[in-house]
């Protein structure tokens, strides 16, 4: 199974500003770089809306994929060196399984699109399908990268992204509760959102980790870097991944997006409504297998070159849409709890009273769906865990160390909020409609949707 790759002539060194320095080896990882598809990750955001939150995270899904290799590479070494195999199935890391790791890191978020969660939501598409599908089709120059290795090259590396390789340590090294996926967007999110709560002790953790036969585990001395871990995180999702702003703007965007492929589909529009590229989705008739090509065509700039088109489109709900969103008009948006969700009804009534379709201008959203996902001890996702290791080779799952872990994790964070047009909670928008914003108000304070009192004593 191992793989002789061929070396550069000399090590390349990409300057990074959350790992310093990113080093690349082998040739092969140089060519998947290269490739067509992998230069699309440029252009398109890691963070979707969130730049319109923390105006610096400008940052790629290019530049995460490179600091994901980067960590691999780096577990890989740390492996190697202190953990290396003696004797077939002794649970240690055989380096043979080294290349398949590298390039699953590398190429771990390749099927992403633009705005990928909002878009993948919207038009019921799967990042990760996707991704195995652009590493195992023949078309693609990643496949014809990865076949130079040999014919089932393609296949090992797919089926990490999968979770079916047969090494489970080469899996929970890109996908498990404390992976290199994750350790890099942590560290990347936090220094460009300028948030500090993500940061964490990284070298520490690489220095904790080992080997095992199920997988991977952490030394039990490193738990206080594993804590800090979990906190960062824990932090990271409720300042910046739940942010209400970035939240109301993937409304605005989700919306602008139902209300193209309703015009798609409507007859009276057909001859002027032309988003060509992105026509398979906008009438459901994408299809992975056939349609890969036009999907790599996509991403965040031809959504934007759409949208400035849309502005002036004759329907005035696209058109109003386009405008919030390329302008960075949100939303406002208040928490609601199930003993207030009653009231939503009447708030939708009253943002209709106004002359908003409720159906656009109004949604629910629970952080709780969020993609990002907390620490869960309970999950029984495979590789839900983080193990600990006791000198004696016994294992224990890190909130059964940790009371600081136990407090934070397994519980529900977040909010649920009612999002609505600013319009019904400015001072201009009274005028004609001014009895009816003022019933609207009624029903909020501090961002909370409450019970008016003329409707408590009913």
């Amino acid at each position: 199974m191992g793989y002789q790759t061929e070396k550069l002539k000399q090590e390349k060194v990409i300057r990074d500003p959350v790992h310093s320095h990113i080093y690349i080896q082998d040739q092969i990882i140089m060519d998947l770089i290269n490739t067509a598809e992998f230069q699309r990750l440029r252009r398109i955001h890691q963070l979707g809306t969130t730049s319109l939150t923390f105006p610096g995270a400008e940052h790629t899904r290019f530049s995460h994929s490179l600091g994901v290799y980067e960590i691999v590479r780096r577990i890989c070494n740390h492996f190697q060196r202190n953990y290396p195999t003696q004797t077939p199935g002794d649970g240690l890391w055989d380096d043979q399984n080294r290349l398949v790791a590298e390039c699953a890191g590398l190429l771990h978020d390749i099927g992403h699109g633009t705005y990928s969660h909002t878009f993948e939501h919207i038009f019921q598409t799967n990042h990760e399908e996707i991704t195995q599908e652009i590493i195992t089709s023949e078309g693609t120059e990643v496949n014809q990268v990865l076949r130079k290795m040999g014919p089932n090259f393609p296949n090992q590396v797919a089926s990490v992204i999968n979770k079916t390789y047969p090494n489970q340590q080469v899996v929970q090294m890109i996908s498990s509760q404390c992976d290199a996926d994750r350790m890099d967007y942590l560290l990347r999110d936090s220094y460009f959102t300028g948030a500090q709560y993500g940061n964490f002790d990284l070298d520490r953790i690489l220095q904790v980790m080992r080997p095992y036969e199920q997988g991977i585990c952490f030394k039990k001395s490193g738990l206080h870097a594993i804590e800090y871990y979990i906190v960062s995180r824990y932090q990271m999702y409720l300042q910046v991944y739940f942010h209400p702003t970035s939240r109301s703007m993937e409304v605005i965007l989700a919306h602008l997006l139902k209300r193209a492929r309703q015009i798609a589909q409507d007859p009276q529009y057909q001859d002027d409504f032309q988003p060509g590229l992105l026509r398979p989705f906008l009438t459901e008739q994408f299809d992975l297998k056939h349609d890969l090509s036009n999907y790599l065509q996509l991403d965040d700039g031809v959504l934007t070159t759409y949208f400035s088109a849309w502005r002036t489109f004759p329907d005035p709900i696209l058109a109003d849409l386009a405008t919030r969103f390329l302008d960075r008009e949100p939303f406002k948006s208040a928490q609601f709890t199930p003993e207030t969700k009653p009231q939503l009804t009447e708030l939708r009534s009253l943002v209709a009273d106004v002359g908003f379709d409720p159906n656009f201008y109004t949604a629910t959203d629970n952080s709780y769906n969020q993609p990002y996902d907390v620490y869960d001890p309970t999950d029984s996702h495979p590789n839900a865990q983080i193990e600990l290791m006791e000198k004696d080779g016994s294992l224990i799952e890190l909130s059964q160390a940790s009371l600081l872990v136990q407090t934070i994790t397994g519980r529900d964070v977040g909010d649920s909020r009612f999002f609505f047009p600013k319009e019904m909670f400015h001072p201009e928008a009274a005028g004609l409609f001014a009895e009816t914003t003022a019933q609207f108000q009624s029903y909020l304070r501090n961002d909370h949707v409450i019970q008016p009192k003329e409707s408590q004593h009913d």
